[in-house]
């Protein structure tokens, strides 16, 4: 596909419709900081022609069809959070960022949703809501620096999806411009609809290459009013993961999170924060929080976990009761990436699913691969779902050029692993230009030429976002 550059008749174009402060032209300090996502590889960054701010449905509208025109590539950008390269322009043109689209609109308690612009960073939705009693559960970790028009782009989850889902589960209605620039409506207010194809779901993970969000309604939830947490050392990976369905079945309870970390995650980040818990001899962490309505029932829950878990080989529980012990031993969680950073700048986070009882094979695979290529790769995640954060950690001592050659044989390697165990590549960061090269090893041909007949439906000039999820 051949695209055309934004020439300075077009950036004039573009000024007369979102204003003359709202476009970047010709200025590559300021456009830089579009070019790349939260991917450390820079092989994977892209500098745009042009970067355009609107505040408006309608702008958009106007944007996409004026790229329609010059067969000029749009690509959507929330916070730039994101680790597939999935905001990033990969082929030049128009980054359209929604940064100025940053309002909640409503708080609807009688219906129990609120509608809000894409660019409102996820966590202010709770701040405006809690006085209400009420609270968005759909988010994802990063809750603090990311945008809701990009969770709901990349279908985000989180520790709490094992009780709480993911963000689709929270998604009841969206105002959106079409790749061609018409403004259209999908779902709203209501708790049923089958009313043709599922056209919102559609769009909630497909990465910006459908559609531009201008309006998310979503689903609020009561608040829970009593949480705990307890933080579990076991000897051994199997010992750990073991007790996740145990908890379910023989406790009958289903806990908010359960997060799990391997050794070399939990030590890496105790160490970087002077953390004093007797960790050493264990081989796996899990962290299980719970919440609910009534602290006394939470109290029988935790003795309960705590209880399967000694019986299941744990070395010790911790409770978590109040909000500075709570704080302490989520901080670990926290914290790994941080730790891992202080080794080396250059990691590859990556976003494995298996099914919950494949864990442990896929630390032994991933022992495999670290003896093989010789780098570390500590792995933390969601255990509740099966979803590892995987990450291949540069050996200071080496070179760039090792380093990213040794990184493209061992992320095939890792991936066709997780797909023998019936996983995935991903879970809730994204293809986007990251990953696209690596989804034939677990979708199908077919599966895959459909993809491309729905984006050719909707985007038959294929400018938006193109380069990412495939060629």
């Amino acid at each position: 596909m051949k695209y055309n550059a934004v020439t300075q008749e077009i950036a004039n174009e573009l000024r007369l419709i979102a204003g003359e402060r709202n476009v970047i032209y010709e200025d590559k300090e300021a456009l830089e900081t579009y070019s790349h996502d939260e991917v450390s590889e820079k092989e994977y960054a892209h500098m745009p022609d042009a970067v355009v701010k609107p505040s408006s449905a309608e702008q958009i509208s106007q944007i996409m069809k004026l790229a329609n025109k010059y067969m000029i590539p749009v690509t959507p950008r929330g916070a730039g959070s994101g680790l597939s390269g999935g905001a990033v322009p990969a082929r030049g043109g128009i980054v359209l960022s929604v940064e100025k689209m940053n309002k909640i609109l409503e708080i609807d308690t009688k219906n129990l949703m609120a509608v809000v612009e894409p660019g409102v960073v996820t966590n202010e939705i709770n701040n405006a809501v809690k006085d209400y009693g009420l609270y968005y559960a759909g988010y994802p970790m990063s809750v603090e620096t990311c945008y809701i028009g990009g969770n709901v782009a990349e279908n985000a989850g989180g520790g709490k999806a094992v009780k709480y889902g993911v963000t689709s589960r929270y998604i009841m209605g969206l105002e959106m411009v079409t790749p061609e620039g018409d403004i259209i409506e999908l779902g709203g207010k209501r708790m049923k609809d089958v009313t043709g194809y599922d056209l919102l779901h559609l769009m909630v993970g497909s990465e910006g290459t459908l559609g531009i969000f201008t309006k998310i309604t979503v689903k609020l939830q009561p608040m829970p009013v009593a949480k705990a947490d307890l933080l579990v050392l076991f000897k051994d990976v199997k010992q750990a993961i073991d007790i996740v369905p145990v908890i379910m079945t023989n406790g009958k309870i289903i806990p908010t999170s359960i997060e799990f970390m391997d050794e070399l995650s939990f030590a890496a980040s105790c160490e970087y924060l002077n953390e004093h818990l007797p960790y050493q001899d264990a081989k796996a962490m899990l962290l299980i929080e719970l919440d609910g309505d009534n602290m006394d029932i939470i109290e029988s829950q935790y003795e309960t976990i705590g209880e399967l878990c000694m019986k299941n080989g744990a070395i010790e529980v911790y409770v978590a009761d109040n909000a500075t012990t709570i704080e302490r031993v989520w901080r670990i969680r926290r914290n790994i990436a941080e730790a891992w950073k202080l080794v080396s700048p250059h990691q590859s986070l990556e976003d494995i699913v298996v099914p919950i009882s494949k864990i442990p094979e896929f630390m032994e695979r991933l022992q495999q691969l670290q003896a093989k290529y010789g780098v570390s790769i500590p792995c933390y995640g969601h255990a509740g779902d099966g979803n590892l954060h995987a990450t291949p950690v540069k050996d200071p001592v080496w070179s760039l050029e090792k380093w990213y050659d040794t990184l493209h044989k061992l992320l095939p390697e890792m991936y066709e692993a997780a797909g023998q165990l019936g996983g995935t590549i991903s879970g809730e960061h994204g293809i986007g230009q990251k990953r696209k090269d690596y989804v034939g090893l677990v979708l199908g041909q077919k599966e895959i030429e459909l993809m491309k007949r729905i984006k050719k439906a909707f985007d038959p000039n294929m400018i938006l976002n193109p380069g990412k999820l495939f060629d």
